[in-house]
């Protein structure tokens, strides 16, 4: 008899996931040591590590089970990474117990981080940036070849629902990418489950016996998340019935497609708009469609310094007039001092 339907699809996830990174890998290096299998082995024939992220909820929880159970069986070691974000009374006791959970299904390492959550952006997005910066620094340490994340695709729905009322563009309906990271690391993050509901994911816990950690945070009526969460999406089931977490899931992969193709137009257009000085020439992007060349001139802002996760739609509107309205105003001040100006012709993008 095989496992109850709910376990056997997390383990499917995590399967096909790790089968990428050990492909990843294999793409990126044959380093010495590699076995007959194809899968790749660090120096010295150290088998790669994963890391779970896990808050000890149940969509976190139930992927530290299924990595446990899956990574060994493909010669990967599992580990885990617990971040506290000292939001709450007792979350460094709430931290400890997630430790003891996940050493309870045999990863190796486990920790627990402690970070210290600022202000910048509301509390939502301060604390998503203290959690990344975490996880980030204990791959770096640990030398991990991914961090998976728990998102399911209830969350994903939700992620494009929010983006739809910030009018922030396809990017933003594009939701979470199943593969993301950073500069160097464009590949660290992983998501299993974002074709997998939340209720799978709990399910595959109660079969499992896994306790898990409702955070209140996730029902607070403070937070904006928790009130889509709670009161949007079943709002919207009502009145539309059925299938809105399915159909939100499945806008965001086709409008991912059309943002990468977007943004792939606009990476090759940007060296035909500039002059030999390495200038933006408005009368070039002024030629260009509408969708390239707001994202030629959201590259250019992020370039200057600029933080990208600070600058919306609106902002890139008001640089876009420099060329589309041009009537003689002054300079456009942007998110991290950033200034841009249409001066002789040129748009002129630099921090202050």
């Amino acid at each position: 008899m095989g496992p109850h339907p709910a376990v056997a699809a997390i383990r499917l996830a995590v399967r096909r996931v790790l089968h990428d990174v050990l492909t990843d890998l294999t793409d990126l290096t044959r380093l010495p040591g590699t076995p007959a299998d194809g899968s790749p082995r660090p120096a010295g024939g150290t088998p790669p590590l994963v890391l779970v992220a896990c808050s000890g909820g149940a969509d976190s929880m139930a992927l530290a089970s299924a990595l446990a159970f899956e990574a060994p069986k493909l010669g990967i070691r599992a580990g885990g990474i617990t971040v506290d974000h000292g939001l709450q009374a007792g979350s460094d006791l709430r931290a400890a117990e997630v430790v003891t959970r996940m050493t309870a299904l045999r990863l190796d390492p486990v920790e627990s981080v402690a970070v210290r959550v600022g202000r910048d952006g509301g509390p939502e997005a301060a604390a998503r940036d203290a959690r990344y910066a975490a996880l980030d620094e204990a791959a770096d340490r640990l030398g991990a070849a991914a961090v998976l994340l728990g998102h399911t695709r209830d969350d994903q729905a939700e992620t494009v629902l929010l983006g739809l009322a910030r009018g922030s563009g396809i990017r933003s309906l594009s939701g979470m990418a199943e593969v993301s990271g950073g500069p160097g690391r464009t590949h660290r993050y992983r998501r299993p489950f974002l074709q997998i509901d939340r209720q799978t994911a709990r399910k595959a816990c109660m079969v499992q016996s896994l306790p898990v950690w409702d955070d209140p945070h996730n029902i607070d009526p403070a937070y904006t998340r928790s009130r889509l969460r709670h009161e949007g999406l079943p709002a919207l089931e009502k009145a539309l019935g059925k299938g809105v977490v399915e159909a939100l899931a499945r806008t965001a992969q086709l409008s991912r497609d059309d943002a990468d193709a977007l943004d792939a137009w606009a990476a090759d257009a940007e060296a035909g708009v500039r002059d030999e000085d390495g200038r933006l020439e408005c009368a070039k992007l002024y030629a260009l469609p509408p969708a390239v060349r707001r994202r030629v001139l959201r590259r250019a802002v992020v370039a200057a310094g600029s933080p990208a996760g600070s600058l919306f739609a609106r902002h890139i509107e008001e640089v876009d007039r420099l060329i589309t309205g041009w009537r003689g105003q002054g300079a456009i001040n942007l998110p991290g001092r950033v200034e841009a100006q249409r001066q002789g012709g040129r748009l002129v993008i630099r921090q202050g």
